[in-house]
């Protein structure tokens, strides 16, 4: 009897880290148990990379879909337009969210696979990363406090997940759907996340760290005094600011209510205009 290999569709969404976005794939096609225990298909979109990063992709991974975008579309557009692809070009088993700056051990992809497997296939799997250089956790799953969990070699339920990398079985995809287009770049993971709880379904951790990726290393720039006003509420409104006051305040309202939504959407500009009220407290 043959026995058919889980297929992954492995998201990715990449704009100008050549270097890194290669790394990334090079782990990603030297998983163990890859061909053997699981197949993957990935759908990577170029965002208008001026790096050559497609061109050096079609070359040393010519069995990546490349999906071209505009250069507008960010993190989540970009992830949501690799899933919409992915989804009406095959019936996969898994859809695995993939940063192209992360990089997974030779093992990640198997353990993120067995998580799946002792949920019953039924709950979403972050994995969890490392700083190699301070050999502390980057990314993973949150407590409802926003406490980053700990890999303890068991499950453990989280309330929110960051999206570096994460394992979604068809059963939660079946659900819950993809990634919500409203959102540019910030937010599209937690709002999925609580979306996810929000159908009664769970969130888990893998058991084990499953790659590496390194945190920023630095605040946003509309939370540093040493920038310009102009320089702090020019961020805070671009995509890259991660709390663009509109589109913060549609998911507080959506998961936390209105009171919430008003004192963040007020708490985050009184941070542009005085951001010394914050560094003075950490």
């Amino acid at each position: 009897m043959i026995i058919r290999k889980p297929t992954i569709a492995v998201l990715l969404t990449c704009h100008n880290r050549k270097d890194k976005t290669l790394k990334s794939l090079r782990n990603l096609f030297e998983q163990d148990g890859l061909e053997i225990d699981f197949k993957v298909e990935v759908f990577l979109v170029d965002d208008a990379s001026t790096d050559g990063t497609g061109e050096a992709i079609k070359k040393q991974f010519p069995e990546v879909n490349i999906l071209q975008g505009n250069g507008n579309l960010y993190w989540n557009r970009g992830m949501h337009l690799a899933w919409q692809t992915a989804v009406a070009t095959n019936d996969f088993d898994f859809y695995l969210w993939l940063n192209d700056d992360t990089f997974l051990f030779e093992q990640g992809l198997l353990n993120l696979m067995a998580a799946a497997f002792l949920s019953n296939n039924q709950s979403a799997i972050c994995g969890s990363t490392i700083s190699l250089e301070t050999n502390t956790i980057s990314y993973g799953g949150n407590s409802k406090t926003g406490k980053l969990l700990i890999p303890d070699g068991k499950l453990q339920e989280v309330y929110a997940f960051n999206g570096n990398v994460v394992l979604i079985p068809k059963y939660i995809y079946d659900k819950v759907g993809i990634l919500d287009l409203r959102f540019p770049h910030a937010i599209g993971d937690f709002e999925y996340a609580l979306r996810i709880r929000s159908f009664k379904l769970k969130s888990y951790i893998s058991s084990d760290f499953v790659g590496s990726c390194e945190k920023n290393k630095s605040l946003p720039v509309w939370c540093l005094p040493s920038s310009s006003f102009v320089k702090r509420a020019c961020n805070l409104y671009s995509p890259l600011g991660n709390s663009h006051p509109y589109y913060f305040f549609l998911f507080e309202l959506k998961y936390y209510g209105l009171l919430r939504a008003i004192k963040h959407l007020f708490s985050i500009h009184l941070r542009v205009l005085i951001p010394q009220l914050w560094i003075s407290n950490r």
